[in-house]
């Protein structure tokens, strides 16, 4: 099974609970974050391959996301890591490894550099080198390009297809993990938990987001896992302990390919 052994909600500022889904191990923690407009989910198989390996793995809703709190701000870089921060405290973890995907890598990155110790490693799942100013000429630009597909209101029938249809070579774990991003109506539509509103403030969080400034200051190991179409180029040069493992497949290579992922990841523990 790779769905969590218990779920729980935790406070992490006033009237903000994140949702975290949690699996049974002695080892070194992991806690896991996903990408934007994702939900905890997409972790499950990497997260059962780290407990069989005999780890405490803890994945997370961020904020605005799938079960967890919904507020009406909140979404930039120091708030979403000032509430990653109050989760590991909350759950007392003794310098965890930290692991995001896409945005939620660039979340870990600016983690670790504004809480210098806390972790004992970090791990980046295509993402973390997100610079969004480099790639679009304004804040407008990108926010036209970036913006979410209007699927509020499509049957729960046809976005299931969808999925299916477009990563036939998923486990079963990615696409329920996919499919739970998404609220279903009792008419049998959905609605993504990520309402637009908010979906464009964590955008905006991301695009004010300068990772390569923050880079120099992790002394913690970083493990950066991309695509082959990916890159991390300039990252490993501004660390004091960076390296590049890619694997071969889409942006959401933790649903994907959650075995190797979990391998990978495990070296950050065996390397500290």
């Amino acid at each position: 099974m790779s769905a969590p052994d218990r779920s729980r909600r935790v406070a992490v500022a006033p009237d903000v609970e994140l949702a975290v889904g949690e699996w049974d191990g002695a080892g070194t923690p992991f806690v896991l974050l996903h990408g934007l407009a994702s939900n905890a989910r997409l972790w499950d198989g990497v997260a059962s391959s780290l407990a069989a390996a005999g780890h405490r793995v803890l994945a997370a809703d961020q904020r605005g996301h799938g079960q967890a709190s919904k507020p009406d701000d909140g979404y930039d870089m120091a708030t979403v890591t000032d509430d990653l921060h109050a989760l590991v405290t909350a759950l007392g973890l003794d310098r965890p490894v930290v692991v995001g995907q896409s945005w939620g890598a660039n979340v870990v990155i600016e983690f670790a550099a504004r809480f210098p110790g806390v972790a004992s490693a970090v791990g980046c799942v295509d993402g973390g080198t997100i610079e969004l100013q480099s790639r679009f000429a304004d804040w407008d630009a990108c926010a036209a390009a970036l913006r979410p597909p209007p699927l509020v209101g499509s049957p729960l029938a046809d976005i299931e297809r969808m999925i299916r249809l477009g990563h036939d070579d998923w486990p079963e774990s990615g696409i329920v993990g996919t499919l739970a991003c998404f609220e279903v109506r009792d008419d049998g539509t959905v609605a993504p938990w990520l309402t637009l509103d908010r979906h464009l403030l964590v955008l905006r969080g991301l695009w004010e987001h300068r990772p390569f400034e923050r880079l120099p200051q992790i002394q913690e190991p970083v493990l950066f896992i991309p695509t082959t179409r990916g890159s991390s180029e300039g990252a490993l040069e501004l660390l004091a302990d960076g390296r590049v493992e890619a694997i071969d497949g889409d942006h959401d290579l933790h649903a994907q390919h959650p075995v190797r992922v979990a391998a990978l990841l495990r070296t950050l523990v065996e390397d500290t």
